[in-house]
């Protein structure tokens, strides 16, 4: 009795004795601009090439510019770019470069270009690798030497972690997302309840997810101390990556494999942890974690411990207060968790034939350029600049503090990100996470609404 985790597992090891660490061959190598050129240099000064440079793919994310792609300041963020462009060509790996038409953040580029499969270890250095996850995959972020590990022998040394299961029942209501599962999972549990294990995703909720869906949950994984979060392959699953660049020539004979990809009983995981969805109401974080978050109707919790105390000072809030009592100054919507097409189809309908604030900075962000086309196909990009919002390129951009695109200190933001770190997206900013649908109503509103209202919801 074996769960998918441990299937995935098992296919892959290359040697070493259970109990210790085991060599796991590596299906897929993702990489971008930040966390290669060291690697890269180490392979060079060894003399070595790429094991496998077919199975390495790279593109350009974390420090490309949204506003004009091709003005770069940042020295640093420009060496880091012509590295990997360089790097690429010299050691002849295939790079989605800046401005090419399939470029975007590395964990959207993998799905929607086929690379990312049923089986596959997929390996990245880069935290929020776990988004693979959700096509039942083993994928996990690796550090700078691991990677240079991997481009010399297509193999990385793993020790295996436990299993756990966690278990989403219940229907969403409408104007619940999810990102709100994956929030309400990490306020209800922590972020270290999966600390030491595999994670994997399953129950009728998550199986009514659409893939999109299933990456945003699996995106956070980490964000519950989880290094691989997974779901179960299904026909969404085949049907999504049916068609796509490097999806397999022979896709009923994959389809046969992947069907046996599927953990036998509830019974093999060591840990079973549940969540109804069906109760769930949409979140905000209030704090400086993840875990610091409530529901939009709830209100923020007493001082515990010093923990809380520093949150508190840092987003210069208060217990008692609400979420509705937030003045919201930027609003970002984009990020590899809820920069897909379906999530801007979300937020535009919140915001169609309305105007944000005047006081308020919004900017959209399309995890790639696919989405990006998709959405100008379909009318998204005019309904959000009708609506007052910046319509960008696509990138990492206001996620993380690495490239032009960052909220003022002091500024509290409503965004799409899977972090709120102090300092995330910018000195001293004020990060509150929430859904696409959340964000674009803070944006109309200036604070955060409770959506499900039939005043706010009713008109869409």
């Amino acid at each position: 009795m074996e769960t998918l985790f441990d299937k995935l597992w098992h296919r892959h090891v290359v040697t070493g004795e259970d109990g210790t660490a085991q060599l796991l061959y590596v299906d897929l190598h993702l990489i971008h601009e930040v966390t290669s050129p060291q690697a890269f240099e180490g392979i060079r000064q060894a003399g070595r090439t790429l094991r496998h440079p077919e199975k390495t793919f790279g593109t350009m994310d974390h420090n490309v510019p949204t506003k004009d792609i091709f003005e770069i300041r940042d020295l640093i963020a420009k060496n880091q770019m012509d590295a990997l462009r360089n790097n690429c060509k010299e050691f002849g790996v295939e790079l989605c470069d800046n401005g090419s038409k399939n470029q975007g953040i590395v964990h959207m580029v993998g799905p929607e270009s086929g690379l990312t499969q049923p089986g596959k270890v997929i390996v990245c250095g880069d935290s929020h690798t776990a988004t693979h996850g959700a096509f039942g995959a083993l994928a996990f972020g690796i550090g700078t030497s691991e990677v240079e590990h991997v481009f010399a022998t297509q193999t990385i040394w793993q020790q295996k972690p436990q299993n756990m299961g966690i278990k989403i029942t219940g229907t969403l209501a409408r104007g619940v997302y999810a990102k709100d599962i994956v929030l309400a999972l990490i306020a209800k549990y922590g972020t270290d309840f999966g600390v030491g294990y595999a994670v994997e995703f399953f129950g009728e909720t998550i199986s009514a997810l659409s893939m999109e869906g299933r990456m945003t949950i699996c995106n956070m994984a980490i964000e519950g101390g989880a290094k691989m979060g997974m779901i179960a392959p299904d026909e969404k699953t085949f049907d999504y990556i049916t068609g796509r660049r490097y999806a397999p020539k022979d896709m009923q004979r994959a389809i046969q494999d992947w069907e046996q990809l599927y953990t036998d009983d509830e019974k093999a995981f060591d840990i079973i942890l549940e969540l109804d969805a069906g109760e769930l109401a949409p979140f905000v974080t209030w704090g400086t974690n993840p875990e610091m978050g409530i529901p939009v109707t709830g209100t923020f919790p007493e001082i515990e411990d010093m923990n809380d105390e520093r949150a508190y000072n840092y987003m210069a809030l208060s217990p008692g207060q609400k979420p509705e009592d937030i003045e919201i100054g930027y609003v970002f919507i984009g990020s590899c968790t809820n920069g897909r097409l379906s999530d801007l189809q979300e937020a535009a309908k919140m915001v169609a034939g309305r105007k944000i604030k005047d006081s308020i900075t919004g900017i959209v962000v399309p995890g790639s350029r696919p989405v990006k086309h998709a959405a100008e196909a379909i009318g998204l990009d005019q309904i959000f600049k009708q609506a007052g919002f910046e319509w960008r390129e696509p990138g990492c951009s206001m996620c993380l503090g690495m490239n032009p695109d960052q909220v003022p200190a002091g500024v509290h933001c409503a965004s799409t990100s899977n972090r709120n770190f102090e300092g995330r997206q910018g000195k001293g900013a004020r990060t509150h996470l929430c859904s696409p649908a959340m964000a674009a109503a803070a944006a109309i509103y200036g604070t955060f609404v409770d959506i499900r209202e039939e005043k706010i919801y009713g008109n869409i």
